[in-house]
């Protein structure tokens, strides 16, 4: 059990719904609900924040979508080059195999949870903010920082709504209307960011809680999203010189439970075990994303081949930038040694469970030869839950973005203002913390940190070399940054929206789908990535609700 800011935090888990007023769905009081005298003093209104920041993990009551959380691991990593689905044939295939497959349509369920999930903290930001203008009794402090904390929110829950359907309706804590037709949400957001930038503290008590230097960041991303480099840079650059981030010596460090919320860590979601909460503070919507192996299940989003052949260096230890996936990785091969802190492969230890084996995976001829990893505890380290099945359970956060994020981003900044060596500085940044250790083996947590030079690797040549010649082509400078983004990142739900952003996910797809469908059968069943799948399709259940007469208010995106 670990101190966050969600700790014993459930109370108001739907409760402050009824401070919310809107129709349809977005106006049904839950039973048990509170009214707003049960909660309009200062502690209600913190119960109130707390509640808005729960919903990061993508779970609402009454949500059983294990595709939908926060992490983006089906929508953003398994709808990408970065993951097969996983587990067998027959499980979740109709929830989750037509996000694979391309075969997206307004029906699909994850879909429409994810909608609610976020359209549910968008409405407990607004909840909260008229909640806390009722309060006089509230420290001016808190009000501040609550506004700012808020205002952080609503723009992040709109954001990621953005990444997945593009343009979208808008609501803030004073709309009496909850039919709005959808646009460019950008303006907005942005300014919700400006503002929660001018009122939020530089430190918070608790980890998880919005600070300064995170809207700064989240700012400077939506910007690199808007194609605004110069502005972009600007706030990559205040939180790079801040001197309150740094890379942890460890590329592991960030995904066990000691290491955490160390320096790295800029927004990531607070999950807890054992803290008399039930289900509502753990990793519950990721739950699934376990080899089989020791845990006895459930084994989906697999690494996908050719996001394990991207982890192919040369001789000098850099990445094999245009020709990775020619041929498949086999132990002759050189590797980053991030490969296998990401990715589960047979004859490598798995953090301190033993060896990876063929027993780990539940179907290898459906979904492959490795495992997740980044999601996994340590075996004996008390991050799991207790009793049947609860060891799927886990304290362990997930990131919504960590330091080497910005630095990546603001490297992409940097190579589209052609200040290229600024940009090779960063990316080699990232590259000297990612040899600083391997995987080894053992059962303490201190033995599965090594050196590369360590004798009792056996199992991997693990290699990480600089980029030392000055970058004077724009274009190689673009593709090394994008690459390395890709080695940093890998199954942490970004992979989708960053092809995206980039416009080649057509290419890179298409190209990536060629090649998997001969070692993948089921593959071959995938439709071509089209102009369509630039954004998802809105759930059908969502046009019809926003229907005025008989106009639906959020029009269908194009292809559905």
């Amino acid at each position: 059990m670990k101190k966050t800011v969600y700790r014993g935090t459930t109370i108001l888990f739907i409760t402050i719904l009824v401070i919310s007023c809107g129709e349809d769905y977005l106006n049904v009081p839950p039973q048990g609900s509170l009214d707003e005298n049960s909660i309009g003093n200062p502690d209600g209104v913190f119960k109130s924040l707390v509640s808005t920041y729960s919903l990061l993990d993508g779970k609402t009551t009454g949500n059983t979508s294990e595709g939908a959380t926060g992490s983006n691991w089906l929508l953003g990593s398994v709808a990408s080059d970065d993951a097969y689905l996983g587990s067998t044939r027959g499980d979740q295939s109709d929830n989750f195999l037509p996000i694979e497959l391309y075969k997206w349509n307004d029906k699909i369920g994850e879909l429409n949870f994810k909608f609610i999930n976020l359209y549910e903290g968008i409405k407990r930001a607004n909840a909260t903010l008229r909640l806390m203008n009722e309060v006089e009794e509230l420290l001016e402090s808190d009000r501040k920082s609550y506004e700012g904390e808020m205002k952080f929110l609503r723009a992040f829950y709109h954001f990621e709504a953005y990444k997945i359907w593009g343009d979208i309706p808008y609501y803030f804590e004073n709309d009496l209307d909850f039919k709005k037709t959808k646009s460019n949400p950008f303006p907005v957001i942005i300014e919700d960011l400006i503002t929660a930038i001018k009122l939020l503290p530089e430190n918070q008590e608790a980890h998880g809680r919005v600070t300064k230097g995170v809207a700064q960041a989240f700012l400077g991303k939506v910007y690199l999203y808007d194609k605004e480099f110069e502005k972009a840079k600007l706030y990559f650059d205040l939180v790079e010189s801040s001197g309150k981030y740094f890379l942890q010596e460890s590329f592991h460090s960030p995904f066990s439970v000691n290491g955490e919320n160390g320096s790295e860590m800029m927004f990531a979601f607070q999950a807890s075990v054992n803290d008399g909460a039930s289900f509502g503070a753990n990793n519950n919507p990721d739950v699934l994303n376990f080899p089989n192996g020791p845990f006895g299940c459930c084994g989906f989003h697999q690494p996908s081949q050719n996001l394990v052949n991207a982890f192919k260096v040369d001789e000098n230890g850099l990445p094999l930038l245009d020709n990775f996936n020619d041929k498949d990785l086999d132990s002759t091969v050189f590797v980053d040694p991030r490969l296998d802190w990401t990715v589960g492969r047979d004859g490598v230890p798995f953090l301190n469970w033993g060896m990876h084996d063929p027993t780990w995976i539940r179907d290898r001829d459906f979904a492959g030869p490795f495992s997740p990893k980044k999601s996994v505890y340590h075996q004996g380290a008390e991050e799991s839950g207790t009793g049947p099945w609860l060891n799927l359970y886990t304290s362990l956060n997930f990131h919504i973005m960590r330091y080497a994020d910005v630095l990546l981003m603001l490297a992409e900044c940097e190579v589209e203002l052609n200040n290229l060596n600024r940009a090779r500085e960063l990316v080699n940044r990232i590259r000297m913390r990612a040899g600083n250790y391997v995987q080894g083996v053992g059962t303490d947590l201190s033995d599965i940190e090594t050196t590369m030079n360590d004798p009792n690797i056996t199992w991997a040549k693990y290699r990480i070399g600089m980029y030392e010649n000055e970058w004077t082509d724009e274009q190689f400078a673009r593709k090394a940054v994008r690459f390395e983004r890709r080695l940093e990142l890998a199954m942490e739900g970004h992979r989708l929206f960053d092809l995206r952003r980039w416009e080649i996910a057509e290419k890179v797809i298409n190209d990536y789908l060629d090649v998997e469908k001969e070692k993948r059968e089921y593959l071959q069943e995938a439709t071509l990535f089209e102009e369509k799948h630039k954004l998802y399709p809105f759930p059908e259940i969502q046009v019809l609700l926003s229907k005025v007469d008989t106009t639906p208010q959020i029009e269908q995106n194009p292809g559905y």
